[in-house]
């Protein structure tokens, strides 16, 4: 019963998927990459939760949870909370500078504003860092949901099954597809997190003998570490919360207007009425299921426990589309930064068909490393996010500051992306702070004293400015 749900989840999402390219042109490359800047607040809300609350969400919080106490969750549910008033604040001014330039990447931002092929390319450069090894991520996640779920599929066909369906997610209908499939996935995911976290607190008796069974046998999971530890949470609040907004771009260029993109981020926050039912699932499976070999499995043994072999499909259901619709934007993303960026004056039917080449190539490349060789990428994946918060720097000159340089931001990402790899693999503690927030720092440093030095030739006005600006001259005309 399992498989068959699991089977009519999986075949009712391509259903969509073929039905989200017809009645649009997506030969045009604006049409694939952003769906031509048209989504209403109600499918940029889908798009861009659905890539937020992946299958990293079903494994990472209650697996953190499961392993390390208490402590996880704080930066975990912390840095989401902080992200989406930063958010309303600046992702209109981002998708305003996706307009003015027609930018379908964070680099063609850049790109138009500023006006230096070396930054674009840099800026590409520190993107790719980002995206090749956040694939394996949900490949692996995939492996550790299916098995765990006890459906009988070796990781080897999991990972190319998951690759073929990605691809023919996207390869038709660019974008479209997945904010159309994130409407059944988000309901999915949802409903199942919420059952889940239900059936443990009746199982259970109740909320609080959730936590009470946790507290008789395992009480250090119910505490919150001090000192370094506490550092460390909320440096990565803060660090996490600001570069979420790099990572959110290419969503926020599918909406239709400045005023969509901050009603988005005023409702996106209500997604979150899930969290506490993870917490649930994620505590009971300490109690319930201990000695885990794999805690990125907790939510998932907890399943298994606690629900009926239908139920089970629907939850390996959710939890196969998180992973997928992430794997599809990925391998769009990455397709789009190649051909615009790092292949430039391209036209649009040329970058359409070498960004589904290279959608091809990142699948297969990424599902054969993670058959292949499933460790190599591991240090990447951890601070792969360190990698494309360091371009917060070059977002912040082209929003507010009008004195960056693209040398100057040139230099402070160069810098900053070295620092995080020389403090990570050093294996540097400097007194609990995020490694990432440190090179950040550094990278802003770096920026403005090269800045100060080698000046732009014609400072471009901050867009935030320019809009000031223009709103005086008009109200001035109106007097």
């Amino acid at each position: 019963m399992a498989t068959l749900v699991f089977g009519a989840i999986i075949v009712f999402s391509l259903v969509l998927a073929f039905l989200a390219a017809r009645g649009r042109d997506v030969l045009q490359i604006e049409e694939y990459l952003v769906a031509g800047r048209s989504f209403s607040g109600f499918l940029l809300f889908f798009l861009a939760v659905g890539e937020i609350y992946s299958i990293g969400t079903m494994v990472g919080l209650p697996g953190g949870i499961y392993a390390n106490g208490a402590s996880y969750g704080i930066w975990f549910l912390g840095y989401i909370l902080l992200a989406y008033p930063i958010g309303y604040f600046l992702a209109p001014l981002v998708w305003r500078a996706g307009k003015r330039y027609g930018a379908m990447t964070f680099p063609d931002m850049l790109k138009g504003h500023y006006r230096s092929r070396l930054l674009e390319v840099v800026a590409a450069l520190t993107f790719f860092a980002y995206l090749i090894p956040w694939a394996q991520l949900q490949f692996a996640g995939l492996q550790v949901a299916l098995g765990a779920l006890g459906f009988g599929i070796s990781p080897t066909t999991a990972t190319a099954v998951a690759a073929v369906i990605a691809f023919a997610y996207i390869i038709f209908s660019g974008v479209r597809a997945p904010a159309n499939i994130s409407i059944l996935k988000d309901i999915l995911l949802f409903g199942a997190i919420v059952i889940v976290g239900v059936a443990a607190a009746s199982a259970a008796g109740g909320v609080s003998n959730v936590f009470g069974d946790v507290g008789s046998t395992n009480p250090s999971a119910l505490t919150i570490g001090g000192g370094q530890a506490m550092t460390f949470a909320l440096t990565t609040i803060i660090f996490q919360a600001f570069g979420f907004i790099t990572v959110t771009t290419p969503f926020i260029f599918t909406g239709r207007s400045e005023a969509t993109v901050k009603r988005t981020y005023i409702v996106m926050p209500l997604y979150m009425l899930m969290y506490p039912f993870l917490i649930f699932a994620a505590y009971y499976a300490i109690s319930a299921v201990p000695n885990l070999e794999q805690p990125n499995a907790a939510l998932f043994a907890a399943s298994v426990e606690l629900l009926p072999p239908w139920l089970l499909g629907l939850v390996a259901g959710a939890a196969a589309l998180s992973g997928l619709l992430i794997l599809a934007v990925l391998s769009l993303t990455i397709g789009g930064v190649l051909s615009r960026n790092i292949t430039p004056n391209l036209t649009d039917t040329s970058q359409r068909r070498l960004t589904q080449v290279v959608v091809t190539v990142y699948l297969i490349a990424t599902a054969a490393l993670t058959i292949l060789a499933p460790t190599l990428m591991l240090n990447l994946i951890s601070i792969a996010y360190f990698f494309v918060t360091q371009l917060l720097p070059a977002l912040f000159g082209l929003l507010f500051v009008r004195q960056f340089s693209a040398v100057g931001l040139t230099a402070g990402l160069i810098a900053g992306s070295a620092a995080v790899l020389v403090l990570h693999f050093s294996q540097a503690n400097i007194a609990g702070i995020n490694i990432g927030l440190i090179a950040l720092l550094l990278n802003f440093a770096v920026t403005f004293a090269v800045s100060a030095v080698v000046k732009n030739d014609s400072s471009p006005a901050p867009l935030a400015t320019s809009r000031r600006m223009e709103e005086r001259r008009a109200e001035g005309r109106t007097i």
